[in-house]
């Protein structure tokens, strides 16, 4: 090959090695610019809100799609029937076998997208809810635009009737746990017409056209849900809880009550009355594994998180434990008190559920705490 004909031939295999770099250089850059996705913002751990105009909001129950869908559409009727308000917490009962993360990246997508601030969340697995092929069913705690319980409001614990049976019809246990909850209202002063939400827990959805009956019956207006907490339980059991509107101011932030008619216990009150003026919600702490150690952790991680917003545990006024066992639940009795004001025990509703958001999740727990340390 003469030598004219070598330089041409480097020159042109130099301008296709070139060509190839800056192609690949520009692919790689195109592929950088497409994947680097900007992740939604996790919820809160706490949201303050204001008692006076606190207010709960159900979504009805959807059979259309799966998961994703079904929570989509449960935040566009939330959204649409709470226009101007502010949303503080959402509880999401989830059934079946979808992915529960899915819950919070949804929540986080749909809230930013409409620039409105993001709620507190806690997700639970149920056994089941009573619409076939429902997979979530969403509780929503709002601020208000006007206030509407100027006196405050009282937490109602979740009040328990069990059967060793795990064939037990629902219906003559839902009335026992009704009764009570009507017991409870009386004590604080209120009536079945300032119930603001009420939330019964069962282990079986046969009967649960005479057990919507039943609660509709007994308050009416309110906002009511219903779950079934595991696929197999261990027995028959109900748990209604409920929040409503006091009528008068109790004559301290917090006033814990065990009305005359209800058993008294030294691990929880069965109704916590408070007219504080702002009221401390926090989303589920899971606890990981099933040590004791472990679930200290989870109490340990939740006080911190508390103390972020300037309260603590010792100033919880209401508590939910969501435990997948009988075993796991006396776990906590176990510790909780080194951890909560044993002197003042809030209201509680605790009761073994399906399953978590964690696949080594033991238990979670949320609560209502009054501002301070």
């Amino acid at each position: 090959m003469s030598p004219t004909r070598a330089v041409a031939a480097f020159c042109a295999a130099l301008c296709v090695a070139s060509f190839l770099t800056f192609a690949q250089r520009k692919k790689k850059s195109e592929e950088e610019v497409t994947q680097v996705l900007e992740l939604p913002p996790d919820p809160p751990s706490t949201v303050t809100i204001d008692t006076s105009r606190l207010k709960f909001v159900t979504t009805p129950l959807t059979a259309k799609g799966l998961l994703s869908q079904q929570v989509r559409d449960s935040l566009k009727i939330l959204m649409s029937q709470t226009k101007g308000m502010t949303a503080g917490k959402i509880r999401a009962f989830v059934a079946g076998t979808g992915d529960m993360r899915r819950v919070q990246s949804i929540v986080s997508d749909v809230f930013t997208e409409k620039r409105h601030p993001l709620p507190v969340l806690s997700v639970v697995q149920v056994g089941g809810l009573p619409l076939e092929a429902a997979q979530v069913q969403l509780e929503a705690w709002v601020q208000d635009k006007k206030p509407a319980n100027p006196a405050g409001i009282v937490f109602l614990s979740g009040q328990q009737v069990t059967s060793e049976s795990r064939t037990s019809r629902m219906r003559p246990m839902v009335e026992k746990s009704v009764a009570n909850l009507k017991l409870a209202l009386e004590g604080s002063g209120s009536g079945a017409s300032d119930v603001l939400r009420v939330t019964c827990f069962l282990t079986s959805l046969d009967d649960i056209q005479d057990v919507r009956g039943i609660v509709g019956e007994a308050f009416p207006g309110a906002p009511a849900a219903f779950a079934m907490t595991q696929r197999a339980p261990s027995q028959s059991l109900v748990e209604c809880e409920a929040v409503a509107r006091l009528k008068t101011a109790p004559a301290r932030a917090v006033v814990f009550l065990n009305p005359s008619g209800l058993a008294a216990s030294p691990n929880y009150s069965q109704a916590a009355a408070t007219n504080a003026p702002k009221l401390v919600l926090a989303g589920a702490q899971m606890a990981f594994r099933y040590t004791e150690a472990d679930a200290r952790l989870a109490f340990q991680r939740l006080d911190k998180t508390l103390h972020g917003a300037g309260t603590s545990l010792k100033n919880a006024i209401f508590v939910n434990t969501y435990p997948l066992s009988p075993l796991l639940a006396d776990l906590v009795r176990k510790v909780r008190f080194d951890y909560l004001d044993q002197a003042n025990p809030p209201a509680s509703t605790m009761l073994p559920f399906e399953g978590l958001p964690s696949m080594d999740g033991a238990f979670s727990l949320e609560v209502v705490a009054l501002p301070g340390q």
